[in-house]
């Protein structure tokens, strides 16, 4: 039998470059984009391949936790593990500890592919066939990275040139070249043997931890201290904050790839994406007779080669052409296709102005272990919000020191706490909680149960909230 492969998902990016769709709190690859599936949720499809792969691990910040199993669940994706970094510190960090965690698991010839959870893959003959490709030849004592085939002169992606064959079939990578300007991406494309850096890489976890040790030894220490002081949480590991902290900030690519004399390139001709920007999903997308991607709530008329995206309001888009016009419950964002690159300039102009920092941050869907919630209507004084909470999931037991609250039920039966005592709340039924009164929710039904839910009060900040008791292990605070 062969060797399996063992995914390694980095899952804790905090990208806005898919803004206004994408937030710090809310990154693009636990978003629905273009499909039914977030872009985490595709990446564990295309490893649940019980032939050629061992369960997935995901790397992740801790703060995305609960979306990370939720996400998993839905899919029906066991994991083997979910690492929870204290802090950024970059993929070097990331790959290092899934590498130390994953050797105490399976060796340290376990064959490791380190992947992004925010890409777009076709996974189909030619994804499989590099793959075999690449685990032959990381099985020979090679850290081999995936090659795309290069499409365009693009400028938003690195590029490997390739060296001397291998007997696998991958080449030696004879250098690694930086982002280039448009005319030297025309060069590199005309001489051929340049390929998309995709930052998918294959190997044993004995050699990455070797050659971290040799090329980024502060990398190394701190984070096998981090792995070693890891503390259970829950299904969770999570990393020690000390240790970890203690790591460069640095990517696999400055750490190691860039340095190493046992870096292979597999040339890859399988449909890949980052989805970096907004012209990414445009080039994506299934288009209309004038060019036009249109996904969600939208008409469009009269226009071309443009890209309209609504998830909450109806977009009526007319007499546009090479634009992308993006709709999420709180903002709208236009701009020329051609700019979609620049995104992230507005993004921190946003941020630096107090009036719109929040638009950067959070989203008004805010995701918690139990469900979630979406806020509708802020006031004076009040705030409306819609909960949704899965099946057999309760929230904590808990009490508020500013505030009230109205709960009506709209979809399912609610198993309601207030005080010492515990009711159930049917569709078109109510319950009200009084300020400091000690209360839970709890849904004991088979389908999502949606409720309404109004406060009243002084002061409506999520850190109002003193947890009793909890099932999720969160602090009471």
């Amino acid at each position: 039998m062969s060797v399996k492969i063992i995914p390694v998902i980095m899952a804790g990016g905090k990208g806005t470059r898919l803004w206004p769709l994408s937030r710090a709190s809310a990154p693009k690859q636990f978003i629905q984009v273009v499909g039914d599936r977030t872009l985490f949720q595709e990446t564990l499809e295309r490893v649940a391949d019980p032939d050629l792969y061992e369960a997935p691990i995901v790397i992740t910040n801790q703060d995305f936790r609960f979306q990370v199993a939720e996400q998993a669940r839905e899919v029906g994706v066991d994991l083997s593990g979910i690492l929870l970094e204290p802090v950024a510190r970059n993929t070097a960090a990331a790959i290092a500890a899934a590498a130390f965690f994953l050797t105490t698991r399976f060796g340290e010839d376990a064959v490791l592919q380190l992947l992004a959870s925010d890409h777009e893959i076709d996974a189909g003959a030619h994804y499989r066939k590099a793959i075999e490709i690449a685990r032959d030849t990381a099985l020979s004592g090679k850290i081999v990275t995936f090659g795309i085939t290069p499409t365009e002169p693009a400028t938003g992606y690195g590029y490997i040139e390739q060296g001397e064959a291998l007997e696998t079939g991958a080449y030696r990578v004879k250098r690694f070249v930086e982002k280039p300007p448009v005319t030297k991406a025309e060069e590199m494309l005309a001489a051929g043997g340049f390929y998309w850096n995709s930052g998918i890489f294959m190997c044993k976890a004995s050699l990455l931890l070797s050659e971290l040790l040799a090329f980024a030894p502060e990398v190394y220490q701190a984070v096998q201290d981090a792995v070693s002081n890891a503390a259970t949480d829950l299904d969770f590991a999570r990393l020690d904050e000390a240790s970890f902290s203690k790591s460069p900030d640095i990517s696999i690519d400055y750490a190691v790839m860039e340095k190493t004399s046992n870096a292979a390139v597999v040339p890859s001709t399988f449909p890949w994406s980052d989805l970096g920007s907004w012209d990414a999903v445009w080039k994506l997308g299934e288009k209309d007779e004038g060019g036009n991607v249109v996904l969600g709530n939208a008409t469009v008329v009269n226009s071309e080669n443009s890209l309209v995206l609504s998830r909450s309001t109806h977009l009526a888009v007319q007499g546009l052409k090479d634009m992308a016009v993006i709709a999420s419950e709180d903002a709208v964002y236009v701009g020329r296709l051609d700019e979609a690159q620049e995104v992230g300039k507005l993004v921190k102009k946003l941020a630096a102005s107090k009036a719109t920092s929040d638009l950067t941050q959070t989203h008004p869907t805010s995701y918690r272990p139990w469900g979630g919630y979406t806020s509708l209507l802020h006031g004076d004084r009040f705030q409306v919000k819609r909960l949704f909470v899965l099946p057999g999931k309760k929230l904590s037991l808990q009490k508020h020191f500013h505030r009230s609250e109205h709960w009506v039920c709209v979809k399912g039966t609610a198993e309601v706490t207030v005080g010492d005592k515990v009711m159930f709340v049917r569709e078109n039924e109510s319950v009200y909680i009084p300020q400091g009164e000690l209360h839970r929710l709890h849904n004991p039904g088979k389908i999502m149960l949606e409720m309404i839910e109004v406060q009243t009060g002084s002061y409506l900040g999520e850190d109002d909230i003193v947890r009793v008791s909890d099932e999720f292990g969160r602090e009471k605070n």
